[in-house]
């Protein structure tokens, strides 16, 4: 490789493929001997995290390059005879050509990782489905996992004293579920947070079936994605009654600072912190030096440990990276050296000789000391707004409200949504904080109402950096708005009305899915109508919230109800 001015370098005509890896015997282990071994590897990571900085790996897609593999590499025997071009189906080389994915593996971690990623960018159906090939997700998964821990035992065989962790990877997926595919449809979509959430719990099986001690959610283009990500997550944790540590990392696609749906860092920070992620980071689309603002901010808001692994830059005009391992070693240096940094790694363009030079750069410099965050309401539509003692007047855009504006309703009934954008837009300019949005009306299907307003309003950036109140005294149609947004909301509402249980129920997946909640003063012997009965309902429902489902108090809001004064009935004197 020959260096250029700048840091930079222009890559060879033949760039050297890593040394074979030859996997020793090591002895047979059954499925309870691995989980107790991953639970003490994962026991570690905390402690570590705290003394030193860790450094992940590099690119998987450019070391494959290097090998220049055709057609039929790809293929294999297995499939020799698919319909469809398989080259380029990196994800797929676990099964035809596991050898050049394990000498990846090992070439990153003789160049000192700790934490090796699987080569499962891509294996989810919605994915998958490009190549035919959306059956095999869960397989391909299970086997990027299986192949990078057992490279990872050989060489913790080999020092027994330095733990090596395999993050399982869930990819962002080829769709977004914030931006509509059509530029004559800003409503349609072409994947549902549902078909995602069924396509990452069934990669996320696949990992933890294969190995992986951590998952790592990433390269994150639209927060709604890693939303249903993380739900996916949440629901197989549930399932096998079973846990790991979960890893964030969003990408700022250029100089905007924002993510490709909109997001700037905080507001991406504020959606998913409900994961309670081990790290929260940022990768691809940029390289270090353009990262560093964005890493400072997240460094700055985030309780957790923080990760960057940037690209080697931008690309060049050959699709190559160029920026060397001395340049990127020395910008993230300069990260660690601030204390923005707990975890250090590299993205696209990034070779063994990149995380090599980023190892030695940052071994003996102290991680980042996350800071200790106030408990406070932090919501978030495209931007931040966070709600706390010292905060003026809140207000919140009720016009957007079908049982509350009669004009609204109207323009809802006649199907002119596009009007219906326009009174949100003047809510928020006239100063609306957060925009509650209501469906209730017993001529429309309710759902599909909220659906499409919400598909809509999130691609109008003016309308969409508030947070959204999803307001209905219906579950479905609250839980069909939670699948449409991809900031942090609130739920307006939920209660005691149909008892603990669906009360239950509901707060859980509230929490899931990433909201604040607003309790109503109501239980299953009606609405609070004096102080006594008020304050019992918000304090048994307080109690459940917080110490049944583990809802942070900080998110819950009650409504404690207040009722109409003058009515001319004796028993409402005392509202």
């Amino acid at each position: 490789m020959s260096h250029a001015a700048h840091g930079h370098a222009v890559a060879d005509e033949a760039l050297p493929v890593p040394a074979p890896f030859a996997l020793p015997a090591l002895p047979a282990r059954t499925d309870a001997e691995r989980r107790l071994a991953r639970d003490a590897r994962n026991a570690q990571i905390g402690e570590a995290l705290r003394t030193r900085i860790l450094v992940l790996d590099g690119a998987m897609g450019t070391m494959i390059q290097r090998y220049r593999l055709d057609e039929a590499a790809y293929r294999g025997t297995r499939f020799a005879a698919w319909p469809r071009d398989l080259r380029g189906n990196n994800d797929l080389l676990v099964l035809t050509r596991p050898s050049v994915v394990r000498d990846i593996h090992a070439a990153y971690l003789a160049a000192g990782a700790d934490v090796i990623e699987t080569n499962s960018f891509s294996s989810n159906a919605v994915s998958m489905a490009d190549y035919g090939m959306e059956g095999l997700a869960r397989e391909l998964s299970e086997a990027s996992a299986r192949l990078a821990r057992e490279v990872a035992d050989a060489f913790e065989a080999r020092e027994p004293a330095r733990p090596r962790w395999v993050a399982g990877v869930l990819g962002p997926t080829t769709r977004t579920a914030s931006i509509s595919p059509s530029v004559n449809d800003a409503g349609a979509r072409n994947v549902t947070f549902a078909e995602l959430v069924t396509a990452y719990a069934d990669a996320t099986r696949g990992l933890l079936d294969g190995g992986a001690d951590l998952l790592l959610i990433e390269t994150i283009f639209d927060t709604l994605n890693a939303k249903a990500a993380i739900f996916a997550v949440e629901k197989v944790f549930d399932e096998r009654n079973d846990r790991v540590p979960v890893m964030i990392s969003g990408t700022i696609t250029d100089a905007s600072g924002r993510t490709l749906s909109g997001q700037v860092t905080e507001a991406f920070w504020n959606s998913v912190a409900h994961a309670r992620p081990l790290t929260i980071g940022l990768n691809c689309a940029l390289g270090a030096k353009d990262l560093r603002a964005y890493v400072q901010e997240l460094s700055r808001v985030a309780g957790c440990y923080v990760t960057v692994h940037p690209n080697a830059g931008l690309p060049n005009e050959m699709g190559g990276y160029d920026e060397t391992p001395d340049y990127t070693s020395t910008v993230l240096g300069e990260f660690a050296a601030s204390g923005l940094v707990n975890i250090v790694g590299g993205c696209c363009g990034t070779t063994p000789d990149h995380i090599a030079a980023i190892a030695r750069v940052v071994a003996g410099l102290p991680p980042r000391v996350p800071p200790v965050i106030a408990p406070t309401l932090r919501l978030s539509g495209l931007e931040p707004v966070t709600i706390g003692a010292d905060s003026n007047f809140v207000n919140i855009g009720e016009r957007t409200n079908v049982t509350g504006s009669a004009k609204f309703a109207k323009l809802i009934l006649a199907g002119d949504y596009d009007a219906a954008l326009e009174v949100a837009k003047q809510q928020v300019e006239a100063g609306a904080q957060l925009i509650d949005v209501n469906m209730d009306e017993g001529m429309l299907d309710s759902a599909a109402a909220m659906t499409r307003y919400l598909y809509l309003l999130a691609s109008e950036p003016a309308i969409a950096r508030v947070p959204v109140v999803l307001d209905s005294s219906k579950w479905s149609v609250i839980e069909a708005g939670l699948q449409c947004v991809q900031g942090k909301g609130i739920v307006n509402s939920i209660s005691l009305k149909e008892g603990e249980a669906e009360f239950l129920r509901q707060a859980r997946l509230v929490r899931r899915y990433g909201a604040a909640v607003i309790v109503m003063a109501f239980d299953e012997q009606g609405q609070a109508d004096t102080v006594e009965r008020t304050v019992a309902i918000c304090t048994r429902a307080y109690r459940l919230l917080v110490d049944v489902v583990g809802f942070p108090p900080e998110d819950i809001i009650f409504d404690p109800n207040i009722f109409a004064i003058a009515t001319g009935i004796e028993e409402h004197d005392g509202y």
